[in-house]
């Protein structure tokens, strides 16, 4: 590959990283902003040629905007409404847990979007992915405060949304 299109590969991976340090340090000082431009720079560099393979695909403005609303919705809805649950849940009266290992299914392929889907599972308050069957497309999950033991229920409570967002951002 010629290396004026080398650097291509090494912006989505820079973008991403900025973004999720401005999140992440909750400031948007000139030090801050200076700092994770930095990062940022250094972070694309070292992960643009080992994590892109088409920086058309990467760059793709329909993917990058699926992948901001997704993160905007994980990180203030999803997170907030588990976090007050699992609050509400341990300083209740009576904490119900019903601890199981439940088969969620999955209909992302792409090692990426499947990555996506169990960390997003895994950072959840309440559930984390214990096991994987690549062949079957299926997580194995244990979730603290079970509803259903039956897959698609477990799937459209569980992984539903985060597996719809990893589609359309990976595949």
């Amino acid at each position: 590959m010629r290396s004026g299109r080398r650097w291509l590969r090494c912006v989505a991976p820079a973008i991403m990283a900025f973004v999720v340090y401005i999140v992440y340090t909750g400031a948007a000082r000139l030090y801050d902003i200076t700092t994770g431009a930095i990062a940022a720079v250094a972070v694309g560099a070292l992960m643009g040629t080992l994590v892109v393979a088409d920086w058309r695909k990467s760059l793709s403005i329909r993917r990058l905007g699926w992948l901001a609303l997704y993160t905007l919705k994980y990180f203030f809805v999803h997170e907030v409404r588990a976090h007050a649950e699992m609050i509400r849940k341990c300083l209740g009266p009576k904490m119900d847990i019903s601890p199981s290992i439940v088969r969620v299914p999955i209909r992302s392929r792409t090692g990426f979007g499947v990555t996506m889907v169990s960390i997003a599972i895994t950072n959840t308050p309440g559930t984390v992915v214990v096991d994987l069957d690549e062949e079957k497309g299926v997580l194995y999950v244990h979730w603290l405060f079970t509803k259903t033991l039956v897959d698609s229920e477990a799937y459209r409570e569980v992984a539903e949304d985060f597996d719809r967002y990893a589609q359309r951002v990976f595949e």
